[in-house]
């Protein structure tokens, strides 16, 4: 499966002052997948380091961190020999083993001509455990397939040209052609192995049954919280972020497991585990957006429309048959689709726009940045008259060019009220400034 990552991936090999590269993600989005296919393309060999499966090889990173000390130690293990500049020397799961992480910076330093790639789902718990080596490794982040890598996927190449594309005006049968691929996307949603199953089957069922096992696998995990966190307040938060995407978290309404500072500990971890991403609530008068963000306001975006629809129990035969996408689940799942789109470009923190006033309160669902200007971005049906909060923000922040609305309505632009219309479909602009 074609990953838009490889791009950078790619520019992260030819830099000339390259440090090791960390790749974040949650559990089961390819991270090892797509690193050795990258590998095998653009290296000679790929050593692969499991250090979650490799216990044992731990020992070489308890003693002191001398980079040639441990290459030579590597090469042992491995029975072969690694050659910088010619190999890939690929610590998978590093999590495993914090002083691992730490090591990176020494290989850095004393081994700059060797090309290291280090892959986790837990980083930032393990992280916590010592001082990392900040400015000595660079990071990427790998999330589920967007909605272009999921076409790709499906071998439809040109609906997937068209997405990522400036958005603009398509014929009726090509609009309805991607919106009914779009309904399959927020159904099957974009973790490697659901794709991977659809695309060979087209059978909807077989993806439900593997989001199960995948949901399995996260709770998996939970155990290795105790005794911090509780894993059932665990299991409550997940499910509360997953049936609440669009509303402001509190950490009161959370879980009925226990106190709101332990439903807050359960969100961080949660967090780490990278299975949300933060939507901030922030003042949109100057850039950057988050310069003044809330630390107590926000809303949170699952990891993946797929998982969030299995966590929440959608009754697949009722609601994948609704006319309109955003009336399915309340408009919840179009919602989700949208930051995943938006968050699927790069960027590790999301923002809206909420005003409370008596009488007044007003709210954006996502801000997005085009060529430098604040934009405010709605997900929701009907026609203009009727975006109260949009038509508020444009009237309270003048300067921002113009307010987009994505919803089921074909392309159009409405230039004396600042709105432009676009499908769905067209998220991944949004997210990413491709919108003029």
């Amino acid at each position: 499966m074609k990953r838009f990552i490889e791009e950078k991936l790619i520019a992260w090999k030819g830099q000339a002052d390259r440090k090791p590269l960390l790749v974040r993600g949650a559990r089961q989005v390819g991270k090892t997948w797509t690193i050795l296919d990258f590998g095998r393309q653009h290296f000679d060999r790929v050593h692969r380091i499991d250090l979650e499966q490799r216990p044992d090889w731990h020992g070489v990173f308890t003693q002191d961190l001398v980079a040639d000390r441990i290459l030579s130690e590597l090469e042992i293990l491995l029975n072969t020999e690694i050659r910088p500049g010619q190999d890939l020397l690929f610590f998978d799961e590093i999590q495993a083993c914090p002083k691992a992480i730490l090591a990176l910076r020494y290989l850095y330093q004393e081994r700059p001509e060797l090309h290291v790639i280090a892959a986790g789902s837990l980083l930032e718990s393990a992280m916590r455990e010592f001082s990392f080596p900040v400015g000595r490794v660079q990071f990427l982040s790998l999330a589920p397939l967007n909605f272009a890598e999921f076409l790709l996927a499906l071998g439809r190449q040109r609906a997937a040209e068209i997405v990522l594309s400036s958005p603009h005006r398509l014929s009726d049968s090509v609009h309805a052609s991607l919106l009914q691929e779009l309904r399959q996307y927020l159904f099957v949603g974009g973790m490697p192995e659901c794709v991977l199953s659809y695309a060979r089957s087209r059978r909807l069922r077989e993806a439900l049954d593997i989001q199960t096992n995948l949901l399995t696998a996260f709770r998996q995990d939970f155990a290795k919280y105790r005794p911090r966190v509780d894993p059932r307040v665990l299991e409550a938060v997940l499910k509360s972020i997953a049936r609440n995407v669009g509303h402001q978290v509190k950490y009161a309404a959370l879980s009925d497991q226990g106190t709101p500072p332990t439903a807050k500990r359960a969100f961080e971890v949660l967090g780490f585990a990278r299975l949300f991403h933060n939507v901030s609530a922030t003042n949109p008068t100057g850039l950057p957006l988050g310069y003044s963000a809330s630390r107590h306001k926000f809303k949170a975006v699952f990891v993946d429309v797929g998982l969030m629809q299995s966590l929440c129990g959608l009754a697949l035969e009722t609601e994948y048959g609704k006319a309109d996408l955003l009336d399915i689940y309340q408009g919840a799942l179009a919602e989700q689709f949208v930051g995943q789109e938006m968050a699927s470009t790069g960027q590790e923190e999301l923002y809206y726009w909420s005003r409370e006033a008596r009488g007044s309160s007003a709210e954006v669902d996502y801000l997005s940045v085009q060529e430098g200007a604040i934009c405010p971005v709605e997900v929701k049906s009907g026609a203009a008259g009727r975006l109260r909060s949009l038509h508020l923000f444009l009237r309270t922040y003048p300067q921002s060019p113009k307010g987009i609305v994505l919803s089921m309505a074909p392309y159009a632009e409405l230039p004396e009220q600042k709105l432009m219309f676009l499908p769905l479909y067209y998220a991944f602009a949004t997210g990413s400034g491709w919108v003029r």
